[in-house]
């Protein structure tokens, strides 16, 4: 048991440790891919951050040129403000100066639109790498937000691998302790069993020894004494009284009785259900008190009428079945003769139900022809026809397994025994379908007699025997499903109990064997209750020996027999010369007694009246007192009887001397008593050396057992010493294994570990790069404005 468990555990373990592997290749996928993404995001920063290098380093001369060009035209707008006044002073001198400045203007005012044209597109240009980086910018924004999400649930996976991982190790390391402690006590149980092992063969040799001697003499007896071995032969096998099963009995009478109660009432609902379906003829669909029914439901009203004939029996067959089976007798399929009976009732009524089906049948149709017959009620009609083809089939199907039941009883060679089993599933799952069938009947009946209750013409007397049909239909129901619940309650039973026969064979051949089984039953049981006679009470065992040898001795020498009795007869006389010498001594005492009441009732005579009256009153009870002191006197001076044998002999009465005869018939007695005793006894003996003989093959038996039970024991010994071997294998190499494993996974979460912390810097300076990007994009802005 541990090693499937330890196997089961390892199993889990390893799909586990598969699952996990795969697990981790996806990760390792996911991280690469992820550290691909990232170098080329890098890489597209790198130009990005090129791209807004030049782009700044463009902004910058650009911004240079611009404060130049403005510097410069700020010059030219004072210089320009200088030279009006002056224009105005001296108009002369100022034509030529003016040919001149206006020729400078229009110098300054194209490369003033150059520059206007130059900014105009660096401004366009510089909006578009605006834009630009925007756009890139948001990209590279909801990237990183993915990338950190994607990062989070990377972190929680590794989380969660990390805690199934130091979940498993600590499921490992008390499994390892446990494993430990197992075979701790693995190792003492097989020390204790090879301590037992060693006590065993030890008693096995002793026993051995013994039971070998004791077999060797119960084989001669067996040899000398037993003509022949009965059981070898089925034939003679079959003859042989089996062990009587007292439980096994009442619980075939108590089941018998109880088939018999759902027996009877299957009856009186059949009965009822056939008897009131003839009055329903008689009434429906043309009432016979008012006009003449057709012949056809005549004559099956005659059938119906019948029914008592054919029904009746079945109870009868069941009670003379249970009547059969007593405490006394063996209830198998065999004996049971009266099986055949009721399955002979059972297929009367089967022929019954088959000569009245056709009739049946037609009276449906006759019913549906009628005017009064709706559509509902003709639909019902043909259900209640397909529902009685159905009983009777189930009827016919329930008769054949009952006659196959029946045959054991009588023909030997009708059913094999390996079938019984089959038969009897078969006799439950077709009371199972009389039980289905029944309720079918009953659905279909009951609402037939709901819609035949709201027709126009339904009479009281229609009313009230739709409800008897109904009452009856339920009652068979009922009935079918107790018969075919207590039948399949019970079928294993049935099924155990047929094994119920004779010793060492296949069971009873035939049923004349079985027949002569029991009345050498009940040859046995007289024999039994004859030898439960109670016995004589007999002579103490250490008595009986003294005694014998005193007779022994006694008819060996009849001198000192002889010598015996005279020196009995001798005590004898003395004791009665004694007895006389008492005797004459108690008379003496007696007179003298008497004298002396008479001087002291004179004294008393003398004395005062009141004390005289006092005396009086004292004086029965002192009379009574002399009275009981003399009988008591008397009763010891008698002499005592002996109840033996010698007093027996000695013993005579006072006036009588012991007859010779006499005295020799009472020995011949004794002896004819000893005689019938010792033959008693010697019959006791064979019966002790019968069963000591039993009690002999029994050792021999139980011997074989226990050298097989030995046999099985060091096998299992040493398969227990190979898995023993195999599991400590098994647990060094799963130690290591786990050990790899666990060091393995432990480098791989500290390689993801550093990848990880990898992104997260790489993260951290993609964000400080956008950020250095935002400020000098808002510094190139500040500078354009």
């Amino acid at each position: 048991m541990a090693s499937a468990e330890l196997q089961g555990k390892y199993q889990k373990l390893a799909q586990e440790y598969s699952k996990l592997r795969a697990q981790n290749q996806v990760l390792k996928k996911g991280v690469v891919d992820e550290q691909a993404n990232s170098a080329a995001l890098k890489e597209q920063l790198k130009m990005k951050d090129q791209s807004l290098r030049k782009l700044q380093q463009e902004m910058d001369s650009l911004t240079f040129r611009n404060l130049q060009l403005a510097k410069r035209v700020e010059l030219l707008q004072d210089e320009l403000a200088l030279s009006e006044p002056r224009g105005k002073k001296n108009k002369k001198s100022g034509e030529s100066s003016s040919q001149l400045s206006q020729e400078q203007k229009s110098v300054f005012d194209e490369d003033l639109q150059k520059k206007i044209e130059e900014n105009e597109r660096l401004h366009i240009q510089f909006f578009e790498a605006d834009e630009q980086h925007k756009h890139v910018e948001a990209e590279l924004r909801s990237r990183l937000a993915t990338l950190e999400m994607e990062a989070a649930q990377h972190q929680a996976v590794v989380d969660g691998l990390t805690r199934k991982y130091m979940e498993t190790i600590e499921k490992l390391q008390n499994d390892k302790a446990k494993l430990e402690v197992k075979s701790q006590t693995l190792e003492k149980e097989a020390k204790e069993c090879r301590l037992r092992t060693e006590e065993c063969q030890l008693q096995l040799k002793n026993l051995h020894e013994d039971l070998s001697g004791r077999l060797e003499e119960s084989l001669s007896i067996i040899t000398e004494k037993v003509p022949f071995n009965d059981t070898k032969y089925s034939q003679y096998n079959a003859l042989n009284v089996p062990l009587h099963n007292r439980r096994h009995q009442l619980k075939m009478r108590d089941i018998a009785g109880q088939a018999l109660a759902f027996v009877q009432d299957l009856v009186t609902a059949l009965l009822n259900f056939h008897t009131y379906t003839e009055q329903r003829i008689q009434i429906f669909p043309i009432d016979s008190a008012i006009d003449t029914i057709s012949p056809l439901n005549q004559k099956f009203s005659q059938y119906l009428h019948e029914n008592a004939s054919y029904v009746r029996p079945l109870e009868e067959g069941m009670l003379h079945l249970f009547e059969s089976i007593t405490e006394d007798t063996v209830t198998v399929l065999e004996t049971t003769v009266k099986l055949k009976t009721f399955s002979e009732h059972l297929t009367s009524y089967i022929c019954f139900l088959r000569k009245i089906l056709p009739y049946q049948l037609k009276s449906l149709e006759e019913e549906c022809e009628s005017s009064l017959c709706t559509s509902a009620l003709r639909a019902r009609n043909l259900e209640l026809s397909q529902d009685m083809k159905k009983m009777t089939a189930v009827f016919e199907k329930l008769q054949t397994y009952i006659g196959l039941l029946a045959l054991p009883s009588t023909e030997p060679d009708g059913l094999l025994r390996t079938n019984y089993s089959s038969v009897l599933t078969n006799v439950g799952a077709a009371l199972h379908g009389f039980h289905d069938v029944m309720k079918d009947i009953s659905k279909h009946y009951s609402q037939k007699a709901a819609i035949e209750h709201e027709l126009p013409t339904a009479t009281q007397k229609l009313i009230t025997t739709n409800d008897c049909i109904l009452s009856s239909v339920v009652a068979l129901t009922n009935g079918a499903g107790k018969i075919a619940s207590f039948f399949s309650n019970n079928v294993d039973y049935f099924i155990a109990s047929l094994s119920y026969g004779p010793k060492t064979a296949s069971g009873f051949i035939s049923p004349l064997s079985a027949e002569c089984m029991l009345q050498y039953k009940k040859k046995a049981a007289a024999y039994m209750k004859a030898l439960r006679k109670p016995l004589l009470e007999s002579v103490p065992y250490e008595e009986a020996l003294a005694n014998r040898r005193v007779l022994l001795s006694s008819t060996e020498s009849r001198e000192g027999l002889a010598q015996q009795v005279q020196q009995s007869l001798e005590k004898i006389s003395k004791l009665e010369q004694e007895k006389e010498h008492w005797m004459l001594e108690a008379q003496l005492a007696k007179i003298k007694l008497e004298k002396e009441n008479q001087r002291f009732a004179d004294k008393l005579r003398s004395t005062s009246s009141g004390q005289g009256l006092g005396l009086a009153q004292e004086n029965p009870t002192g009379a009574n007192a002399t009275g009981q002191e003399e009988t008591s006197a008397r009763a010891a001076l008698e002499p005592a009887h002996s109840t033996s044998l010698i007093g027996i002999l000695t013993r005579t009465s006072d006036n009588e001397v012991p007859d010779v005869e006499s005295r020799e018939d009472l020995i011949k007695n004794h002896y004819m008593a000893r005689i019938m005793e010792l033959t008693s006894q010697l019959q006791l003996a064979d019966s002790k050396s019968v069963h000591f003989y039993a009690e002999c093959r029994a050792l021999s038996k139980r011997l074989a057992l226990a050298e097989k039970s030995k046999e099985a024991l060091t096998e299992e010994m040493k398969v227990a010493g190979q898995n023993i071997s195999r599991l400590q294998d098994e647990l060094t190499t799963t130690k290591r294994s786990y050990e790899d494993q666990l060091s393995m996974m432990s480098d791989h979460l500290c390689s993801m570990n550093e990848t990880l912390s990898k992104q997260r810097e790489e993260i951290d300076t993609l964000k400080m790069s956008s950020k250095v990007g935002e400020e000098r994009k808002g510094v190139c802005l500040q500078n354009n404005i």
